[in-house]
Parts: C-alpha cells; sequence; structure tokens
C-alpha cells in the first residue's frame, strides 16, 4: 500500500505547488488513507514541510522534515518550547508561528500539515485569523489541514473560513484502487470493502472482523461522534448503527426502526442520529425520490452502508458462508452499489431510491435536472424492470440501466465513477 497512491494525491500536488491563495482542507472518514495521502505528497513535493498530528504527543522541537536547506538546522534546533496540549488553541498559535519562521527562511516558502484539527477548540476562528494575517503578508505558507469527522469540520469551515478554503474529499477504497493495491478480485472487494489498513488480516477472518469492529467502528462513534457532538442517548446512536449494518438495503420507516431498538427515542432524534452515523463515513439513509423537496425529506430512508466491510462484519457470515446465503450476497451487492454512487459522487451527484405501489427502482442518480437510474439483479432469476419503466413514465430519465444478471457486469459497474454516467451528455 505505500507505494500505492490515490488519485487525490495528484490534486493536491498541483494545488501546493501553486501560490497559497486558499487552505486546503482533506476530509473523510477514518482509515482511507488521508494522513498517508499527505505524507506521501510532502515527499515529493520537494519544499520544507512539517506535518503534524492534533493527538500525538507534544515533542519539544517543531518537526520540519528534511530537506530543508535555508534555515533547516536553526529551525528545528532553536525552537525548544514547554509543552503544549495539543487541544489548546495557543498550541495552535505557536505551531503556525513556527511555519512561518520556515516559510520566511526559504525561497521555496513551507507547508504546515495539521492532521485532525477538529480536535483543537474554535479551531476555525483561529485559523482564520492566522490565515487571514498570512495573506496580508503575502507569506508563502501553504496550510492543509485534515480531520476525520466531516460533520464537524463543515461545522467549523461554514461557520468561519467561508471563501477561505478548497476541499478535497476523500472516500472509501473504490473496487478499482483496491485491485491496483492489493489484487483484490471482485468477491473480496465485496466482502471485505474497501478498507486499506485491516487488509493484510483477511486470511485470518477472526482477527480482521475484531480489528474492524474495535479499531474502525467503536473509535469512529466514539471519537467522531460522541465525543465531539451533542449526543443524549449514545446506547441509542449504537443501536443504529447495528440496525443500519443488518438491515442495509432495506427500506425501513423511523417508526418501524423504533420498534427494532431497544432504547426509547423518537423519529426526530433517529433522523439525526443517522444523519450523523452518514457523516463519519459509516451508514447512510437514502432519501425517496419526488419531485417535491419536502416529500424527499419526509420519506421513510432506504438504509445502506457506506463500506461493505461493515455489513460483514456484523453479519457474522465468514466469506465463505456470505457466499453462499444467495439471498445475504444480494443484499451486500446491492449495499455495494448504493455505496459506490453515493462515495464516487460529490455534492452535486444525489442518489435516492423510489417505490411506488410495489414498484421499486433500488438507486437514482440526479445531477442537475437529469436522472439515472439503476436497478441491481443479483440472484439467479431475471429480474423484473417494471420499476425502471414505471419511474420513466412518471420522471423525465437520462437512462435506465440493470446492474448484475442480464445487464451490466457488477464489477464493470464498481469501475464507473458516479460522473461518468452522464457523460457525453
Amino acid at each position: 500500500m505505500e507505494t500505492y497512491e490515490r488519485p487525490h494525491g495528484k490534486t493536491l500536488l498541483a494545488r501546493l505547488r501553486e501560490e497559497p491563495r486558499w487552505l486546503t482542507i482533506i476530509t473523510g472518514p477514518r482509515q482511507t488513507g488521508k494522513t498517508t495521502l499527505v505524507q506521501q505528497v510532502l515527499r515529493r513535493i520537494q519544499r520544507p514541510s512539517a506535518h503534524i498530528a492534533v493527538d500525538a504527543p507534544d515533542p519539544a522541537t517543531f518537526p520540519v522534515r528534511p530537506g530543508f536547506q535555508a534555515g533547516a538546522t536553526s529551525l528545528a534546533a532553536d525552537i525548544s518550547l514547554p509543552p503544549v496540549d495539543r487541544r489548546d488553541t495557543r498550541w495552535l498559535v505557536r505551531t503556525w508561528e513556527e511555519a512561518r519562521l520556515g516559510a520566511r527562511a526559504s525561497d521555496r516558502g513551507f507547508v504546515l500539515a495539521l492532521d485532525e484539527i477538529q480536535k483543537v477548540p474554535n479551531w476555525s476562528e483561529t485559523v482564520k485569523g492566522l490565515w487571514d494575517a498570512d495573506r496580508r503578508e503575502r507569506l508563502r505558507l501553504h496550510v492543509v489541514l485534515l480531520g476525520s469527522a466531516p460533520l464537524l469540520m463543515q461545522q467549523g469551515m461554514s461557520e468561519s473560513l467561508a471563501g477561505r478554503y478548497e476541499v478535497i474529499d476523500v472516500e472509501h477504497w473504490s473496487f478499482a484502487e483496491m485491485a491496483a493495491a492489493f489484487d483484490f478480485d471482485l468477491d473480496r472487494y465485496l466482502y471485505f470493502g474497501g478498507y486499506p489498513g485491516p487488509t493484510p488480516l483477511i486470511r485470518d477472518e477472526a482477527r480482521w472482523r475484531s480489528f474492524i469492529h474495535r479499531s474502525l467502528v467503536e473509535p469512529n462513534i466514539e471519537r467522531d461522534i460522541l465525543a465531539l457532538q451533542r449526543v443524549d442517548k449514545p446506547i441509542l446512536l449504537k443501536q443504529l448503527f447495528g440496525l443500519g449494518a443488518e438491515y442495509s438495503g432495506h427500506i425501513l420507516s423511523y417508526n418501524k426502526m423504533l420498534g427494532q431498538l431497544h432504547e426509547a427515542g423518537n423519529t426526530t432524534t433517529l433522523a439525526r442520529y443517522l444523519d450523523l452515523l452518514s457523516s463519519a463515513g459509516l451508514i447512510t439513509g437514502l432519501s425517496k425520490y419526488a419531485s417535491r423537496t419536502h416529500r424527499r425529506r419526509a420519506s421513510s430512508p432506504k438504509l445502506n452502508v457506506l463500506n461493505t466491510a461493515l455489513m460483514s462484519v456484523h453479519s457474522g457470515y465468514t466469506f465463505a458462508q456470505a457466499r453462499a446465503d444467495r439471498t445475504y450476497w444480494g443484499h451486500l451487492v446491492e449495499s455495494a452499489v448504493g455505496a459506490h454512487l453515493v462515495n464516487t459522487g460529490s455534492s452535486e451527484y444525489r442518489v435516492y431510491y423510489w417505490r411506488d405501489r410495489g414498484r421499486e427502482v433500488d438507486f437514482i442518480l440526479e445531477h442537475g435536472r437529469k436522472l439515472v437510474i439503476f436497478e441491481v439483479k443479483s440472484g439467479r432469476r431475471r429480474g423484473n424492470v417494471s420499476g425502471l419503466e414505471a419511474f420513466g413514465r412518471s420522471f423525465p430519465v437520462k437512462a435506465s440501466h440493470i446492474v448484475g444478471r442480464d445487464g451490466i457486469p457488477v464489477s464493470e459497474f464498481l469501475l464507473t465513477p458516479a460522473r461518468e454516467w452522464f457523460e457525453g451528455s
């Protein structure tokens, strides 16, 4: 994996080669390779830089990367300050000041990358003041901010940093990436999903499942949601995650969900908690497509994991058992298709489902006023396309596709980003 660089690396490298006009913010779920991506690019940029994790112990000296020629030795040696709690804006200001020294000492400028920035209270307000001061000075200081709590990052960005940043969204790894980096075939991708870190463990499936649960799911919920958001019913949120993993690919009303959960709550609370799980890259709830926005918001959600590893871990099935259960495997395939559409689509592409009087369309991809619809057929029997036909009679459709049996092969579909379904129109 160390030699594989995600496509996002080219985007980041291009931005760092420009004059620093905006902050670069990299956001996405845990374990999608954000830190590795930045470190790979910093090794290639041939410019003095520092990559610092907010949740790491504070060293006595500023960590300048090797290769800093003009003033490098003196910068690292002369700045030796008492440790400061990194979850303190004073630490952020001090670190930024040290990076400014590096930028002034080098004719090539300086790159400061701060990891898990959302863990610094009021980080966006502090960054705004520091960044604005740098722009007035025209300082050649690039700042890259990384965060694994997208909702909290978005709140800070919208509150204080409007007009001052560009975002690079780092989503879950696609089938194409897992195939290129780890030689995954389709079945392994469907079951083990797109988490690169625990891939060496898949030969020991019990160990792999334990890693996903304890090192990915639990920290995602505990550190990225419960520790950073107001959640009055944490047990309900955890139960909702389990329900979403079990019923991925199913349409469930919020009232039906409440009937499945042991912790008391209401539909408004469930809807908010589902949004939190979606922002953390775990599970989303797709809305029913309707011509009017308020009807979409009032619909029952279709649950869909954003990485099929979450579904596999919760099922308790081994890889062989999952493949043997054709009903379960069908839900896994459908969930992979939905996750792929959500993960590869930017904010310009929205994903829905549709159901009316027993007729259903699995996924609807909307871009502007254009719609492309998909029906997933993974079973042995020939699929019923009446849902596609009925939807096409009610709404303007650019194209309709069957994915799986008698249609586009699942592997081919998973190699096609969401935007490509609209190209050529």
